[in-house]
């Protein structure tokens, strides 16, 4: 065991927490996934559970090639994967196939192992680290809004674009997200004001055309905006039904709840080994499961913070910020959505739901951390023995 652990570099405390999340929730996952079996008719138990298994086992994986590859090198593959998960969401959005009745084509299913694969996640993180490699580019130096329209906001806004129409929700914290890091990595604040007020005009002007040609994205438009008028005026709708039973799942848990596999609401919940999984827990391991899970996700906060702060780069502490808080913020979403401080958005707990390869992302976000965690002094421009920059970092400085 020692020597295995010596092989793992970076943060332990991290390596610790993620550990314990994936552990964790074998449990929850094997519990829930009673509804698709006797309800939804899906497999089995022990089948659910292997796949999760798997997923999880192959994140790992990433996890530990991802922290491998030293940080700096991720901005020049920022700009090479940029392209690739453009024309992925394009593909996605043209040939995408819908996952149990779902509305929006957002998956794509790799061929001969048969898991779906949602491209949106990859986009999210990749554009990230994107973000975070151009604004340490221009740290030092004024920066107009003009300038900054075609290697900045012009990439973030068609891979929003290319998100919205299936997936809102993951489109909205997506932009919050990248807001948050321009404001971390010191772009002007006023011209942030601008993009909240033009990302305001675009929602209500896309709207309004899929209102007037309802065609062209069936039921979407409407679907969010009844959760959004469901969740405000408490009248009945399917994302009230799913809370409901929620809050049903939280209330007879209590405080100690009623033990690992006992959960009754899971049979009547849907979507509770993925979207409210949540609230099974409470069901089944009650309040002090529920605050010890957050307490867990709020110590990977602190650990990420931990990490941004010790990078000497600029780059290092971003791209940190950039791919670890969404982490946190996608955890804090699922759980207010669960006990009604949210509209429901299908986010799932990271690390904790069933699901596809939303975990393999997680996974990659979490190496990224870790590589960011192992070099914490690692200089910005890296050279050899010549003086001569890497390729990889010529390469991140051509846009």
């Amino acid at each position: 065991m020692k020597r295995f652990l010596q092989h793992l570099e970076g943060d332990k405390a991290i390596w610790a927490v993620v550990a314990l999340l994936a552990l964790f929730s074998f449990l929850p996952v094997y519990s829930a996934s009673s509804n698709l079996v006797y309800v939804v008719g899906n497999g089995t138990t022990i089948g659910h559970l292997l796949k999760h298994g798997m997923l999880l086992i192959l994140g790992f994986g990433i996890i530990y090639g991802m922290h491998k590859i030293p940080t700096h090198y991720y901005k020049g593959l920022s700009i090479i994967a940029l392209p690739v998960v453009i024309l992925l969401l394009i593909y996605t959005l043209a040939q995408g196939t819908t996952i149990e009745g779902a509305n929006a084509s957002r998956w794509i299913r790799l061929p001969f192992v048969g898991i779906t694969f949602q491209t949106s996640n990859l986009a999210a993180v990749v554009l990230m680290v994107y973000v975070a490699r151009y604004l340490s580019k221009i740290r030092d130096r004024k920066i107009t809004f003009k300038e900054s329209i075609l290697p900045l906001w012009l990439p973030v806004s068609v891979i929003l674009l290319l998100i919205l129409p299936a997936n809102f929700s993951t489109a909205a914290i997506l932009f919050v997200m990248i807001l948050t890091l321009c404001f971390l990595g010191g772009y002007p604040l006023k011209y942030l004001v601008g993009m909240v007020a033009s990302g305001i005009t675009f929602l209500a002007l896309f709207i309004l055309v899929a209102k007037a040609i309802p065609d062209v994205f069936p039921n979407r438009v409407d679907t969010w905006m009844n959760r959004v008028e469901h969740f405000w005026d408490g009248e009945d709708g399917v994302g009230d039904y799913q809370i409901e039973k929620a809050k049903i799942a939280i209330a007879s848990g209590g405080v100690m709840g009623n033990g690992a596999g006992k959960s009754v609401m899971k049979h009547f919940l849907p979507q509770s080994s993925s979207d409210f999984i949540y609230a099974i827990i409470i069901e089944e391991y009650g309040l002090v499961g529920g605050f010890s899970l957050m307490f867990l996700y709020l110590l990977l906060l602190f650990r990420i913070v931990v990490v941004a702060n010790a990078n000497t780069s600029v780059f290092g502490k971003l791209v940190v910020m950039g791919v670890g808080l969404p982490i946190i913020f996608q955890a804090l979403i699922n759980m207010a959505v669960a006990v009604e401080l949210f509209p429901v958005t299908g986010q799932t707990l990271p690390l904790i739901s069933s699901g596809g390869t939303s975990i393999w992302m997680t996974c990659m976000a979490i190496g990224v951390v870790l590589s960011s965690s192992r070099n914490p002094r690692m200089e910005e421009i890296v050279t050899d023995k010549n003086n001569e920059e890497h390729p990889l970092e010529i390469l991140s400085g051509q846009l």
